[in-house]
């Protein structure tokens, strides 16, 4: 496009298309699990936003354009140890730029186990991330979506809870049931950014496991939280990406769930680029790691129908 004025104003008119959000809570009241206490919300700026102690969890909603909606939603988990959410930079900018694809995007801000308002904290990230897939299947037909193109994006920490709502989305915690809680939270497929997968010991990240499940918890506990031992054929078609050189969470994470996938007969697609570190997010600027969203978009196309 030569002419610099025409130039802008296409910039201009998909900027105003893409990035316009609205937001949701996931509970009413109280959330489950959790005291009512005189607890802040922590957002603070520190080259991304990093949001600590959620106390009213949220979903983000970005919509794209009617004209280019291709039915299917992302719910996204920004990754952080289960200590803070990497908001933007796993989150709300993979948001905008799945809008630009004719794809929702949806920015869960899940609670945090280490909040000293929860009564049971290892059972409340999945709690929420079960309902913000529900949601989303409640609100389809308003926000111009296929119920049955529902699917989970996970980096780090929060690829973790994606693979866990993949393989416990059946799971149930006592409490007061609403109407929404008949939709499935079953994610239609899920994709999966230098994930947490294992709790065992060889390739563990210990900040993520040590926040969710404690310090000293029980084999079973670790067991159930190693989402590689409980996948099987029910499990989500799946999208994996790692570097190799990720000093954070080993890419035997990945490797793990992906064998297991794969035994168990589901569709999963592997990536494993040999640099781009840990939190790469859109990998800029890191090499051929920086290519895995179009990847990723050939993926979705052949895989969610």
């Amino acid at each position: 496009m030569k002419n610099p004025i025409l130039t802008f104003v296409f910039i201009l008119i998909a900027t105003m298309a893409f990035g316009q959000s609205h937001t949701l809570p996931l509970w009413e009241g109280t959330p489950p699990l959790q005291t009512a206490m005189d607890l802040q919300e922590d957002v603070r700026q520190e080259g991304i936003i990093r949001i600590a102690n959620v106390q009213i969890p949220t979903i983000e909603v970005y919509l794209p354009a009617k004209q280019i909606a291709t039915g299917k939603a992302v719910v996204i988990f920004p990754g952080g140890g289960y200590g803070i959410l990497a908001y933007d930079w796993e989150g709300t900018d993979f948001a905008k730029w799945l809008n630009a694809q004719g794809i929702a995007g949806i920015v869960v801000k899940y609670r945090l186990p280490i909040s000293k308002s929860l009564t049971d904290p290892k059972e409340v990230p999945l709690m929420d991330a079960q309902r913000a897939v529900r949601l989303v299947r409640q609100n389809a037909e308003s926000w111009n979506i296929d119920p049955a193109k529902v699917g989970v994006m996970g980096f780090s920490a929060g690829g973790h809870l994606a693979s866990t709502i993949s393989t416990q989305y059946n799971h149930e915690v006592a409490r007061t049931k609403d109407a929404i809680d008949v939709l499935s939270a079953r994610p239609d497929f899920s994709v999966l950014v230098y994930p947490v997968i294992t709790f065992q010991d060889d390739a563990v990240h210990g900040g993520s496991r040590k926040n969710l499940i404690g310090e000293n918890a029980t084999q079973e506990l670790k067991d159930r939280f190693s989402a590689q031992l409980n996948v099987n054929g029910e499990t989500p078609p799946t999208f994996l990406v790692h570097a190799q050189d990720d000093k954070g969470v080993p890419i035997e994470n990945s490797l793990l769930y992906y064998q297991a996938l794969h035994k168990n007969g589901v569709k999963a697609s592997l990536h494993i680029y040999p640099s781009g570190g840990h939190g790469f997010a859109f990998g800029l600027g890191k090499g051929a790691v920086e290519g895995w969203r179009e990847v990723l978009l050939a993926w979705m196309n052949e895989t969610v129908e």
